[in-house]
């Protein structure tokens, strides 16, 4: 009599089996009234093509609706753009709401047209990177990658 296939194979022991990791997922969003959105939708491209999960609300969101959003779909990081001069004001809101949510583990970084003093400040309150135009898509594909959850 044939011994059935399931009986014969060898139990699988599960001390060998590492932990699935799941891709990053980030969520991008043009924040504020700026309308200009074909660089966030190249930075997109780049991401989802370097193995990056990426959700694209589109143009015209507010803070809230953005860490909502992020906290949903939870979210890694939550990338911006902005070109309309308000990202000191925006951003911070962000960081804010993220904090009042219990969701800092949520990286907040941005893009855009951004004075490197602004920069400097946006940094301190606790935005993890800004790229300007002409960063390489590469570096921001290595920075998302990079991230470690806080």
């Amino acid at each position: 009599m044939a011994r059935s296939a399931a009986k014969s194979a060898p139990a699988k022991s599960s001390q060998h089996k590492r932990p699935v990791e799941r891709r990053k997922r980030v969520l991008l969003a043009k924040i504020g009234l700026d309308g200009h959105d074909r660089g966030i939708k190249v930075v997109a491209r780049a991401l989802r093509d370097g193995g990056i999960e990426v959700i694209y609300l589109g143009l015209h969101h507010t803070p809230a609706e953005i860490v909502a959003s992020a906290i949903q779909e939870d979210a890694d990081a939550v990338g911006l753009s902005i070109h309309s001069a308000a990202h000191m004001t925006l951003f911070e809101e962000v960081l804010k709401l993220l904090k009042k949510e219990r969701a800092t583990d949520i990286a907040v970084f941005g893009g855009g047209i951004i004075p490197d003093e602004d920069i400097r400040n946006l940094k301190k309150q606790g935005i993890r990177e800004i790229f300007t135009p002409g960063a390489p898509l590469d570096q921001i594909v290595q920075f998302v990658k990079g991230l470690k959850r806080k």
